[in-house]
């Protein structure tokens, strides 16, 4: 079956379609990384985008529901050079195009990817549309003109939890079950806001000894208060953190009464809340390979990242101190406040994938919490 993939700014790709089948539009931006696929896909800050895989051949090892990083996949249509009609892993339970068929996320493959993710790095991601149904190339390019961006928008909404739970790991699965006594003999009780978390960060932050109970977005900070935790974890997320005002309210409130935790979204989340202001990047940082220096030491990581927006240098005030940057475009990494226990990053120290060189924040986290308790 034929797809057609246009883009806002009249640039056409044509391939051969797999998954699912329909029509789709959103914003198109490319990932780094060369495995992982499976992760990227169920990852939930790519709601509202179509994910171009720069690597030319995915689907080889297939999926498998131990890798999931939340429920489902949430992203609009996935666009790719190859895929792999046989996977070859002892972990394997399917193939990538009956995983897409049966959430109905449509893909593309048999095109230039190679030449799209330039286009994209040089004219910025953009919205676009992704079709089996229509095959008139201009109709597409004005749907796409006509399609909504990310700016200003609440994407959270679409992929945070509805009620809380209490996160476990039981074995090698991943699940959820209602808020309960502690087990284990966790140290530590974290409240994490759900603004589209991924598993791999919960289950960090419980095998680093922590009682992890996650909220929904919309949870006041008085209602995460009265769960009496130790510390408040701010997790990833979809779009523009400027679309989630209410969130950015709540963390204001909580700064100076509990150590404060920040991931991607989070991190934007609390410079909103600290003063700060965003802005969206060109083409965002999305992929296994951006190096980051720390400020303090001067040492560099190599990080996983996925995000469209980025803090303003400019807009931090003097009582947040900037940890860290990337090396490629000198983008704000890391920040800190001078006074109060609250710290984030833009980038995942959980991975997930990508290099875990960033690991050992999830031990900062807790010396943190053990610190305030003093």
């Amino acid at each position: 079956m034929k797809a057609i993939l246009a883009l806002a700014d009249g640039k056409i790709f044509e391939g051969e379609a797999f998954g699912a089948s329909g029509e789709v539009e959103g914003e198109v931006v490319f990932n780094t990384s060369m495995s992982g696929y499976q992760e990227i896909l169920t990852d939930p800050s790519y709601c509202g985008q179509m994910v171009i895989m720069t690597y030319p051949l995915i689907g080889n090892y297939g999926v498998n529901r131990e890798d999931f990083e939340s429920e489902r996949p949430f992203l609009k249509g996935f666009i790719i050079k190859e895929l792999s009609g046989i996977p070859s892993n002892w972990r394997s339970e399917g193939t990538l195009d009956q995983f897409l068929k049966e959430y109905g996320v449509i893909g593309i493959q048999g095109i230039d990817t190679r030449a799209l993710t330039r286009h994209i790095r040089e004219a910025g991601a953009q919205q676009a549309v992704l079709s089996t149904n229509e095959s008139d190339p201009e109709v597409l390019v004005e749907r796409a003109k006509k399609s909504i961006g990310l700016v200003g928008q609440d994407m959270v909404k679409e992929v945070t939890c509805k009620e809380p739970y209490l996160w476990e790991t039981p074995g090698p699965s991943l699940g959820e079950k209602p808020i309960g006594k502690i087990t284990n003999g966790e140290k530590f009780s974290v409240v994490a806001y759900d603004f589209g978390v991924k598993r791999n960060i919960l289950k960090r932050l419980a095998e680093a000894g922590c009682r992890v109970h996650v909220v929904p977005a919309s949870t006041s900070a008085e209602e995460a208060l009265a769960l009496k935790p130790d510390g408040v974890f701010l997790s990833n997320g979809p779009g523009d953190p400027e679309g989630v005002p209410y969130a950015v309210e709540n963390i204001k409130r909580l700064i100076g009464q509990v150590p404060l935790f920040g991931i991607c979204l989070g991190h934007q989340i609390l410079t909103l809340a600290l003063g700060g202001k965003t802005f969206k990047l060109r083409f965002g940082h999305h992929g296994g390979n951006q190096p980051v220096m720390d400020l303090g030491t001067r040492k560099v990581e190599i990080t996983a990242q996925n995000h469209g927006f980025a803090v303003d240098d400019k807009s931090v005030s003097d009582d947040v101190e900037v940890t860290s940057i990337n090396l490629n475009d000198q983008t704000v990494e890391g920040i800190r406040h001078k006074q109060f226990p609250a710290f984030s990053v833009q980038y995942h120290p959980e991975a997930a994938p990508g290099p875990q060189d960033s690991d050992h924040l999830f031990q900062e986290f807790l010396h943190i919490m053990k610190g305030n308790e003093s």
